[in-house]
C-alpha cells in the first residue's frame, strides 16, 4: 500500500455507478453506514493501531489491527486477515496536531481527503 497516494486535496467523492462503491452500499447498507462502521472501529481500538476496510474473500469487512499489525498478516492476528483496500491510521501521531486528542473528529475529517478513485484500484 502506498501511503498518500490515497489521499488527496479535497479527496473524491465515492460516486454510484464505481464498482467499489456499490459493493459498499451492498454490503454496508448505504455510504452513510459504511463511515459510521467505519469510524466507530477507529474509536474503538485502545491505542495505537489502524481501521481497515478488506476484502476478504470477496466480501468487504471492517477491521482494526494493533499497533503497526496488518490484515496482510493474517492468521496471526485472529479475525483479522483479507486484502487491505483502505487503511487508516488511528493512533495520536496521526492527527494530534489538528485534533489534539479527539480522535472522532479527525475520523470524521478523514473523508475528505480520501481519493476514492485511487482506493477503487487497489480492488
Amino acid at each position: 500500500m502506498g501511503g498518500s497516494i490515497y489521499l488527496s486535496k479535497g479527496g473524491s467523492i465515492l460516486l454510484s455507478g464505481i464498482e467499489l462503491g456499490d459493493a459498499i452500499n451492498s454490503t454496508f447498507g448505504s455510504f452513510a453506514e459504511f463511515q459510521a462502521k467505519f469510524e466507530a472501529v477507529g474509536l474503538g481500538r485502545f491505542g495505537s493501531g489502524w481501521s481497515w476496510l478488506v476484502s476478504n474473500g470477496g466480501k468487504l469487512e471492517i477491521v482494526s489491527t494493533a499497533n503497526q499489525d496488518n490484515p496482510l498478516m493474517g492468521n496471526a492476528i485472529a479475525g483479522c486477515e483479507g486484502k487491505p483496500i483502505l487503511g487508516v491510521d488511528v493512533w495520536e501521531h496521526a492527527y494530534y496536531l489538528n485534533y489534539q486528542n479527539k480522535r472522532a473528529d479527525y475520523l470524521k475529517a478523514v473523508w475528505n481527503v480520501i481519493d476514492w478513485k485511487a482506493v477503487a484500484q487497489v480492488v
